[in-house]
């Protein structure tokens, strides 16, 4: 692998961790101590410690020393690398989804042209009447079962909301 994937791979692990997450909120308001972060934990200082190597060997907080204090801080870099790979994807998939609205818009239009009314939009939730070859399937067979066909698409009419 390359040393981008490497970085990603880490920087991913470490944010797949909710207390990591939620430690990164709260260096995103300002510097904090190890104990600081620790707070809002029922967890040991130990836990919390290895809870920030991992943040720190991916890149996502520093430690500072100041006297005895070691104060933790974001560090955004490894952030925005991992939001820059998002985002190629958030632009891909945005275009694809955008290419099949203007599919089923052409085709919409192109149904709608096909029918009857065309300038009545197709609601589903209006239940409409069942087209004339059901009605005339059903005369034909008589009083029995209607052909196994009509059956068929008479209950995809109904699943559908409208008649085709």
């Amino acid at each position: 692998m390359n040393t981008v994937s490497d970085t990603l791979n880490t920087t991913f692990a470490a944010l797949s961790d909710p207390t990591r997450r939620a430690m990164l909120v709260r260096l995103a308001q300002g510097e904090a101590s190890v104990s600081e972060l620790a707070a809002p934990f029922r967890m040991s200082l130990p836990a919390v410690s290895k809870h920030i190597k991992k943040l720190e060997k991916a890149g996502l907080l520093t430690k500072t020393r100041h006297a005895q204090q070691r104060p933790c801080r974001i560090d955004g870099e490894q952030l925005r690398q991992a939001v820059d790979w998002i985002e190629q994807y958030r632009q891909l998939w945005e275009g694809r989804r955008d290419q099949l609205d203007v599919s089923l818009h052409e085709l919409h239009v192109a149904e709608s042209a096909a029918t009857p009314d065309a300038s009545k939009p197709i609601d589903p939730r209006v239940k409409t009447n069942r087209s004339a070859a059901d009605k005339r399937a059903k005369r034909s067979a008589g009083n029995g079962a209607p052909a196994k066909e009509n059956t068929d698409d008479h209950a995809l009419q109904q699943q559908i909301g409208f008649d085709f």
